[in-house]
């Protein structure tokens, strides 16, 4: 059964789980919720998120809502396919990489089978640390980016749409804010070529809608003043699946 996902093309979060899914090189049925019209608060939509939020997503008898929550099943449940999206490591391969080097100590085994054996364990321990930190970054993206680069889009790109100006005080102040997280980017993208490690993760993934949407508003002076930032941004718009999106959202 394909899997489902039922949004609107200009919700952030539905285009972040598109992102995912085509990134992946998953086949999928978009189902469109009109949310002008409130079906998103209709009863039937409020069986798959209770919330009445893009988007809701299924994938055989499993619901799921929330966007970084399906970015994130998706990465895991299909780690063999596509583009990696989390550092995957074996957890048991850590534990028994750890009793192995036990055992051989213990029983005084020869050097180069210890060596070995402590090299796995090493190796177990590289896979937690990069694992570890590729959730730091993507709980960053949620709790310092997004807030800031939310009231942006709302006060940039939201009201324009509806021929209302936006609040220069608003923007400043929030742009400020935005500075903020911005300069602590660039000091992490002068050590990594994206934010959670050297390969492109759910922790930049998750960046993509805010981004494009910013980047054709005052913003993104914050962005373009960052070289470090900058290449980042355009690394990730020009990536294949997220071109992908875009067309999808064209076509509505």
């Amino acid at each position: 059964m394909v899997m489902k996902i039922y949004g609107s093309v200009n919700s952030t979060e539905t285009t972040r789980v598109f992102a995912a899914l085509y990134e992946k090189g998953l086949p999928f049925e978009f189902v469109p919720v009109d949310m002008r019209a409130g079906e998103h608060k209709e009863d039937h939509f409020l069986a798959l998120n209770p919330f009445g939020q893009v988007p809701a997503f299924e994938d055989g008898d499993l619901k799921l809502f929330e966007s970084r929550a399906i970015t994130r099943y998706i990465a895991h449940k299909y780690a063999e396919k596509g583009t990696p999206l989390v550092y995957e490591g074996k957890p048991m391969a850590k534990v028994s990489a750890r009793v192995e080097v036990k055992v051989a100590q213990e029983s005084m085994e020869s050097k180069l089978q210890c060596d070995f054996m402590l090299d796995r364990a090493a190796d177990a321990a590289v896979i937690e640390n990069m694992m570890a930190t590729v959730n730091v970054w993507t709980e960053v993206e949620a709790r310092q980016f997004d807030p800031v680069a939310s009231k942006l889009q709302r006060e940039l790109v939201h009201r324009q749409m509806f021929g209302v100006a936006p609040d220069a005080a608003v923007f400043e102040e929030n742009g400020t804010e935005l500075t903020k997280v911005l300069d602590i980017y660039e000091a992490r993208l002068s050590q990594s070529k994206y934010l959670g490690c050297d390969f492109f993760t759910v922790a930049d993934l998750h960046h993509l809608p805010a981004l494009t949407n910013l980047m054709g508003t005052p913003a993104r002076t914050l962005f373009d003043a960052r070289p470090k930032v900058s290449a980042w941004v355009a690394n990730l718009m020009a990536r294949p699946a997220w071109v992908k999106v875009l067309a999808l959202r064209n076509q509505y």
